[in-house]
């Protein structure tokens, strides 16, 4: 009995430390992939490698967490990001809807074959619903259709909705919506027409 036990010992121990081994020698592969974009990526006109070299605490926290994080985690990350939010300095959050469309509609902006200081675009509708006139869109996101109609246009909704346009990761700690504001990626007009164009009554998300 003794001598059987010690076999069964022998042979956890055994499958332990071949499982250690193996472990070990697993390649990292998010490191070598990272290593590889270094590598074969060259910054070219506004498409830089400066927000994969060095991201910020937001981005780093996420990428380390492709899981998701732990709810304090994620609360801590959600109220750093909403601090950094940046209202309209003249308090006027509404623009023009019809230029908002546009916004909404243009996919163009930040890649290599783009002039530096062009103008970009939000492409919303690759993500969102949002008219009944668009029947081209994705589902990556939520529906925004009737947006402004569902929800009204309190201060409290105007304020939220600058936010998630500004930066999503103030109410989501890694959402996937670009941080539109946060990142230079729509000028503050630009996001007052998107404003507009989701709250305005004459809207066609609102119609």
């Amino acid at each position: 009995m003794k001598n059987l036990r010690v076999h069964h010992v022998s042979v956890l121990l055994a499958a332990i430390f071949s499982t250690a081994v193996v472990a070990a020698a697993e390649p990292d592969y998010a490191k070598a992939a990272l290593e590889m974009m270094k590598a074969d990526f060259k910054s070219k006109g506004p498409a830089t490698m400066e927000r994969m070299v060095q991201q910020d605490e937001a981005q780093a926290q996420c990428s380390a967490n492709p899981q998701g994080l732990k709810p304090k985690q994620a609360k801590k990350l959600e109220q750093a990001q909403l601090a950094a939010v940046k209202y309209p300095a003249d308090a006027q959050y509404m623009g023009d809807w019809k230029n908002g469309e546009k916004i909404a509609q243009n996919g163009r902006g930040m890649q290599s074959s783009d002039a530096v200081g062009s103008v970009n675009g939000g492409n919303c509708y690759a993500c969102h619903q949002m008219s009944k006139a668009e029947i081209s869109f994705g589902n990556i996101g939520p529906s925004l259709y009737q947006y402004g109609k569902l929800r009204g246009s309190s201060p409290e909704i105007v304020k939220y909705t600058w936010g998630k346009l500004y930066n999503a990761q103030a109410y989501n700690a890694c959402s996937k919506m670009p941080r539109f504001g946060h990142n230079g990626v729509l000028t503050e007009e630009q996001l007052k027409d998107v404003m507009a164009l989701l709250l305005d009554v004459e809207s066609p998300v609102n119609k």
